[in-house]
């Protein structure tokens, strides 16, 4: 008869190690999102000192336009320090299936969950170049004059984005899966001029072909190759015709 004692005891050992991990990740973030407060904090003293004693109104102005300044640079910061750590521990792995209980799980993680911080503020700063900046930090390959309208661009180092791209509101671009027991990783790709319409979804290993369009709502299912110059829409994403027809 088969002993498995030895294999659930390894299984027991990696949650426990991942439940450990996930507690000091989650205080890692608390404490980056304390150190981005600490530029608007000493923004917010010096012109709350600059305002001090010079009237009611004059004092209401300063303490308003220091919250609102150190809000915006609260956010910058955060994503600045977000892209970096998301960068770091970005995923370097070819395109595969690995276990849920290994070191790359808890690596892409990491990075998740510093996207997820992230988000506290991207969504304010969606489409512009300090969105593309963050996501180029996180290791996404943006090409120029693209427009990135949505915070759900996720696994960002399994995304190449060409040039003149537009990805629309609220659109979720994936470079992975969950399926069985494993984490399978799978680039996208999405050509030059090509539009990403709003709210739709492009699954792992998908290519997007030069000019072409993802309709709004679509979903594209993985490993999916739509050509250059065709429209695709619905549930899932299917061939509507060729642009210019």
């Amino acid at each position: 008869m088969l002993d498995y004692t030895p294999r659930r005891s390894k299984m027991k050992n990696f949650e426990l190690f991942q439940n450990l991990l996930s507690v000091l990740v989650m205080m890692l973030f608390g404490v980056i999102i304390g150190l981005a407060m600490v530029p608007s904090y000493l923004l917010f003293i010096e012109l709350t000192s600059i305002t001090e004693g010079k009237g009611g109104l004059v004092e209401a102005v300063g303490i308003c336009v220091g919250l609102g300044l150190g809000y915006i640079i609260w956010g910058v910061v955060l994503l600045l320090i977000c892209g970096l750590m998301g960068g770091l521990f970005r995923i370097r792995k070819e395109e595969g299936r690995y276990s849920l209980r290994s070191f790359i799980t808890i690596q892409w993680a990491f990075s998740l969950v510093s996207h997820r911080v992230a988000q506290i503020f991207l969504g304010l700063v969606v489409p512009s170049f300090l969105a593309n900046l963050y996501y180029r930090m996180m290791g996404a390959k943006i090409g120029r004059g693209a427009q990135l309208n949505s915070m759900m661009i996720n696994d960002a180092s399994m995304v190449t984005i060409g040039d003149n791209v537009v990805v629309g509101g609220n659109a979720t671009i994936n470079g992975h899966v969950v399926e069985s027991g494993e984490i399978v990783l799978a680039p996208v790709r999405i050509g030059n001029g090509a539009l990403i319409g709003g709210d739709s979804i492009v699954q792992p290993g998908c290519t997007i072909g030069n000019g072409a369009v993802v309709a709004s709502k679509a979903v594209v299912p993985k490993w999916t190759e739509i050509p250059a110059g065709e429209v695709w829409g619905g549930i899932p994403a299917r061939f509507i015709k060729k642009i210019g027809e």
